[in-house]
């Protein structure tokens, strides 16, 4: 049965002033797939993303998102796609002012009108009860540790229904255990969910954990792809090195 394609993009390019970020970028993601991008700092690896979404305008190239080009999009049509795509921040990105709760249920009703009162409860538990945080729902940002911050934005991720989540550094700035825990949620989502994901990492454990394909970019291309195996075993010096603290 053929795979269905979700993302492609083609010939993507971006440039800040005189500094070329993306060079040519070619990538299809298919239907549940797990995608991790891994790359040096400052290799595109959020650009690409941010480009996806519309958050940044491209130079040149193609971006097809369920089948439409988004790089045509107005800001209207470009929020329809948006509300089919989750996108994991790499600071969590929480309003610091509001509760969980109220982060929770003011992402749900900018996505989602006219909900009753006792609907948004009930999916503002059914978020927190999936990152195994349902006790934090009253507690402020500040109370919040690091890995629950990151739990507690992919909660607010999670409660509009994404069929695609972009993930930006999702263990960046969590000791290895938390980390860890962080990665065994991304698949346990997917699983449940059925979604497809972008994890654009620096962590290798991460990598290993969640990934059923990789990408590696370099000078503005995908250098190279393939398995977590297939790509610690190259023959590349410079892909192995990816692979040395695992």
């Amino acid at each position: 049965m053929q795979e269905q394609v979700l993302i492609n993009i083609e010939n993507l390019s971006k440039s800040f002033g005189k500094n070329k970020v993306l060079r040519g970028i070619n990538l299809t993601v298919n239907k549940g797939d797990n995608l991790v991008i891994l790359g040096r700092s400052g290799s595109g690896k959020s650009v690409t993303i941010k480009c996806l979404v519309g958050l940044l305008k491209v130079d040149k190239g193609k971006i097809e998102v369920f089948g439409t080009d988004v790089t045509e999009l107005n800001y209207k049509e470009l929020n329809k796609i948006r509300l089919r795509i989750g996108f994991l921040f790499q600071n969590g990105a929480l309003y610091d002012s509001m509760s969980v709760r109220d982060n929770l249920a003011f992402t749900l009703k900018h996505h989602t009108k006219d909900l009753s009162k006792e609907e948004v409860e009930k999916q503002i538990y059914e978020a927190l009860e999936n990152v195994g945080l349902e006790d934090a729902i009253d507690k402020m940002p500040s109370e919040l540790s690091g890995g629950m911050v990151k739990r507690i934005a992919l909660a607010r991720t999670l409660i509009i229904k994404p069929e695609i989540i972009l993930y930006d550094e999702p263990t960046a700035g969590l000791d290895t255990i938390t980390g860890k825990e962080i990665s065994e949620l991304i698949l346990s989502i997917q699983e449940k969910y059925k979604t497809t994901s972008i994890v654009i990492t620096h962590d290798i454990i991460c990598a290993k954990m969640t990934a059923n394909r990789i990408r590696i970019l370099k000078d503005g291309l995908i250098h190279v792809e393939g398995s977590f195996e297939e790509l610690k075993n190259s023959s590349d010096d410079w892909v192995r090195s990816f692979f040395e603290y695992e």
